[in-house]
């Protein structure tokens, strides 16, 4: 089939204006489109504000969405039929990785694709995941235009076998977040992710930036900033990790601070056997005291008494195996 399409789709471009863009895809994927108009869908970013006719937004937003589905088929196809015999949990993570918007940037700029979004000049300054959006988008129009079996093919044979090295992203580290609390959980130290500030981007896009601290047992051991909370937290967390594994005195400072900051019993409440209220975020939690000393012996959860502006993320709102938008 593409064989046929690449021998008539180029007789017939001699007659089209398009002719520029349908060569320049005929390089990024390998075969010619045959319509065109969902890939320049794809390649048009939301800043554009274009519009058709009736008043209808146009942009890549509703073939990202389709595409994220398409591509987590395809991979999820892919490492399943690569691993023979790797469980559930290795299979999902090495998914994760293989479609995460850092990886999915590199790819897009790699394969050019970047030169041919469209977009306005003040959002390419704080998009950082615009590329990875658009390649998303690119699987979505690929699978109206030729089909799952063609996504297949392009992921396979154009971004695999070219760009990536699937067994080398498997035991690659990819969630700094996720290793940080784990290895929280295993040292039993206490540990907060905090919004401590926001800020507006000085541009035309006026985006807003969040700042972020990772504080281990109290210690503020990792600062990041981003333009979602999730960003945020894993650029400080990034920092965390390699700060409190690379850094013995950074690591005995915070071992040090656990024994310091060991919350004594409730005596009274003890005695009396009678709950205890914890102040979460403004929301008072009733647990029993053996629960609440649960939590302070094993320091897997940090509830600080906190002004009601900031925000506090805890291991309970984290997913493993993520994919960060």
């Amino acid at each position: 089939m593409f064989l046929t399409d690449n021998i008539l789709i180029p007789v017939s471009l001699l007659f089209r204006k398009d002719r520029k863009a349908y060569c320049a895809l005929k390089r990024i994927l390998g075969f010619y489109p045959r319509h065109l108009h969902y890939y320049k869908q794809a390649l048009m970013h939301k800043s554009m504000h274009q519009r058709t006719a009736d008043g209808q937004r146009v942009n890549n937003e509703r073939l990202e969405f389709l595409g994220d589905a398409i591509l987590g088929a395809v991979v999820g196809d892919i490492v399943y039929r690569h691993f023979k015999g790797k469980r559930e949990g290795f299979l999902t993570n090495t998914r994760s990785k293989l479609v995460q918007r850092d990886t999915l940037n590199r790819v897009a700029v790699e394969i050019g694709l970047d030169k041919l979004i469209q977009y306005s000049i003040s959002s390419s300054s704080h998009n950082s995941y615009m590329c990875g959006n658009a390649f998303e988008a690119l699987i979505g129009a690929i699978y109206l235009d030729r089909g799952y079996n063609c996504c297949m093919q392009f992921i396979n044979e154009r971004i695999l076998h070219r760009l990536l090295d699937i067994d080398k992203v498997a035991n690659k580290e990819m969630n700094y977040k996720s290793k940080l609390i784990e290895w929280c959980q295993k040292k039993k130290v206490r540990f907060e992710f905090k919004i401590v500030g926001q800020h507006r981007e000085r541009s035309e896009s006026y985006s807003p930036v969040f700042d972020s601290q990772v504080l281990l047992n109290g210690i503020v051991c990792g600062e990041g900033s981003g333009y979602s909370k999730k960003e945020s937290h894993q650029a400080a967390a990034k920092i965390a990790y390699k700060r409190i594994r690379g850094n013995k005195q950074l690591a005995e400072q915070v071992f040090a601070a656990k024994e310091v900051h060991k919350e004594p019993v409730v005596q009274s409440a003890v005695a009396e056997e009678l709950p205890v209220a914890v102040e979460a975020s403004g929301t008072s939690v009733v647990e029993s005291v053996a629960d609440t000393n649960y939590f302070s012996e094993a320091a897997i959860i940090s509830i600080p008494q906190l002004e009601s502006t900031t925000q506090v993320e805890t291991s309970l709102e984290e997913e493993i195996y993520t994919k960060e938008y």
